[in-house]
């Protein structure tokens, strides 16, 4: 995890927002569309506030500061920079911190209009330059398989259980397709098209994935378990109404053929006219077909189980491959990898 800040991100969204989001999602007290819809809309609002007021005290980047962009060239930044040191020049910007903005645009020039700085900057941000970082690959996938290592390990063992099982495959779905983008933002030189957030670095979109990364598992955990079929569950109610249907039916079948054999006996000694034995075979059909109605209404209809149980399993089986190939489109179209 990337510090104290993902230590943080992690602990206010598993003690806090996984329980909120829980309750609202709780069996009963939403209609199931209402529930999903205002848990999203909840953990989206939560991540929104929280990105924003971290984004804020990270401050602007240097590209922000001057005013340019990634494609920007030297003249462009030589340009810039003139207009705003004669902008925040001590000598004429009234604000008591005029010194302290000056020297973050003379930072900021200096930064950008070197080339080899501003790779490094662009790909590891302040700390990269602080800590004079190069472009080491073997480092930077050891930092990055430390992270995912990590992460993974905790949303494992936060989704251990039979109903966790679909929000654990989510989860490391995101996992996967996050790990792809960072190490194709990391190690390709320009790997972000220039019309895409222009004044984003490579380092602030790795940052935002890492800070949006906690709602994204504990919005999977709390969907994943509100929306878990128990497959073997549905097979065993299955059965048993399979099995309650065949006493049903052996029952009736057993009383018809006892109702044929005293209604034999009785036209026997009655007449030819008697209406005993279609009465009472009548009835027992009757019966049997309101028993397997009520069985239905109770949940118990051996068609509609096994055709939710071919669903649900067939739906399994193919979201996550969908999932991972809309991933990987959107990340080729937007990055350009």
């Amino acid at each position: 995890m990337s510090g104290d800040g993902g230590l943080t991100s992690f602990f206010f969204y598993v003690m806090f927002v996984y329980p909120v989001t829980s309750w609202i999602l709780k069996p009963g007290r939403f209609s199931k569309k209402k529930g999903i819809t205002y848990a999203i809309g909840f953990l989206v609002v939560i991540a929104a506030i929280k990105t924003g007021m971290e984004y804020a005290e990270r401050g602007p980047n240097y590209y922000q500061i001057l005013g340019v962009t990634r494609k920007s060239n030297p003249l462009e930044i030589k340009r810039a920079y003139k207009s705003k040191s004669l902008e925040l020049h001590p000598d004429k910007n009234p604000s008591p911190n005029a010194e302290d903005e000056f020297n973050t645009v003379k930072t900021a020039y200096d930064v950008l209009i070197d080339m080899e700085m501003r790779e490094i900057y662009n790909k590891f941000g302040k700390e990269g330059l602080e800590t004079k970082q190069h472009l080491d690959e073997y480092q930077m996938l050891l930092q990055i398989g430390i992270f995912y290592a990590t992460w993974g390990m905790l949303s494992y063992v936060l989704t251990l259980g039979k109903s966790s099982q679909n929000a654990r495959s989510w989860i490391f779905t995101g996992e996967i397709v996050m790990l792809i983008a960072e190490v194709s933002l990391m190690l390709q030189k320009g790997a972000m098209p220039t019309w895409f957030l222009p004044k984003f670095t490579e380092a602030e979109m790795v940052w935002l994935m890492h800070t949006l990364f906690p709602a994204f598992m504990n919005g999977c955990r709390c969907l994943g378990g509100f929306l878990y079929v128990d497959l073997e569950e549905q097979t065993r109610t299955l059965l048993l109404a399979l099995q309650e249907q065949n006493k049903d039916v052996l029952m009736v079948l057993r009383d018809i053929q006892i109702s044929i054999q005293s209604g034999a006996k009785a036209t026997a000694s009655a007449g030819p006219q008697s209406p005993v034995i279609r009465a009472t075979a009548t009835g027992k059909l009757r019966e049997l077909e309101e028993r397997l109605q009520r069985n239905g209404q109770l949940g118990l209809d051996p068609a509609k189980v096994a055709a939710q149980i071919k669903e649900t399993g067939k739906s399994n089986s193919t979201s996550y491959f969908w999932w991972i190939l809309g991933a990987y489109i959107v990340f080729y179209y937007v990055v350009g990898v």
